[in-house]
């Protein structure tokens, strides 16, 4: 009966102490975790000097050595105020995504009038090119993006044909496009939050905003300088790719200005989508409403074949 009782015993035991003896089951991966895992930080290059002034880029870059689809972010402040700085948590959805992600700065009004900006963001384009052996950047795969007047540097940016005239403060000599075509910089898409498509729009009439026409200046030719700058005025086949982010009660920048490039772009056969957030006013979205408008920038990437491979085979 004793020795019964003890093989008993002992069987009732061993899962006990063999469930004891194992590691706890660790957590899943945090975004933080993963983010100090898989990135390095390498902070204020500089990409161009003009008007003396030296204008840098922050990189995260994606650990590991290969190509990796990229992204270009652009902050916004209506081309008078801003930096890239303070916005530097922009870069977190799509580090998430697993993107390397470029954050840049440019000259303000305060600085340098239009096109100021719009050169500078063409030549940071062209330094990411340039350099993407280095970085490890896809030049395949760069993917410009901003809010506000940064969605419409990141518009016009991948918009602008190099016939535009906008590219002479770049330094030629380190220039380096794609293999495929050496004449213009290429983009794989565009995510555009809330941008402004149409400046011309802003500066007189019941749409004027005070940031346009400080950024524009007082120059006689300003209603054409505009148009020049103007996303809208660049719709043609063979855009990249573009989403916009809107909300319909966005007092700055108004949301006809996305319907507009939206039907724009469809007309000319340019694959794009327009997300509007009800009542959604300029920035300042909900939890819930970025959540959904970056699933909707995720899949939209996605069919574009633009995720970095290790997304891309998690959403499958």
């Amino acid at each position: 009966m004793r020795s019964t009782f003890v093989i008993l015993l002992c069987s009732l035991l061993m899962p006990l102490t063999s469930a004891s003896a194992q590691a706890p089951t660790p957590p899943a991966p945090t975004l933080a975790e993963n983010i100090l895992t898989n990135y390095d930080v390498i902070p204020n290059i500089t990409y161009l000097v003009a008007n003396k002034t030296e204008l840098k880029l922050d990189i995260y870059q994606r650990k590991g050595g290969a190509p990796t689809p990229t992204v270009i972010y652009i902050h916004g402040g209506g081309w008078v105020a801003g930096d890239k700085e303070s916005e530097s948590l922009q870069a977190l959805p799509y580090m998430e995504m697993g993107f390397s992600v470029v954050n840049v700065e440019y000259r303000l009004a305060q600085s340098s009038l239009a096109p100021a900006a719009v050169e500078d963001c063409r030549c940071a384009l062209k330094w990411v090119i340039s350099n993407a052996a280095q970085h490890h950047f896809d030049p395949n795969k760069i993917i410009l993006t901003g809010a506000s007047a940064g969605g419409h540097l990141a518009l016009i940016t991948g918009m602008l044909p190099a016939s535009a005239g906008f590219d002479r403060e770049c330094p030629d000599e380190k220039v380096l496009w794609t293999a495929a075509d050496k004449s213009e910089p290429k983009v794989a898409a565009i995510v555009n939050w809330f941008g402004i498509t149409d400046v011309a729009e802003l500066l007189d009439g019941p749409n004027a905003k005070a940031y346009a026409v400080e950024w524009l200046g007082h120059l006689p030719a300003r209603e054409q300088l505009a148009a020049s700058v103007s996303p809208v005025n660049y719709v043609r086949r063979g855009n990249a790719p573009v989403i916009s982010i809107h909300g319909d009660l966005d007092p700055a920048v108004p949301y006809t200005q996305a319907v507009r490039l939206h039907d724009a772009l469809k007309k000319a056969g340019v694959t794009n989508q327009l997300i509007t957030i009800p009542g959604g006013g300029h920035g300042g979205f909900t939890r819930e409403q970025l959540s959904s408008s970056f699933a909707a920038i995720r899949e939209f990437l996605r069919r574009q074949d633009l995720l970095p491979a290790a997304t891309a085979a998690a959403t499958h």
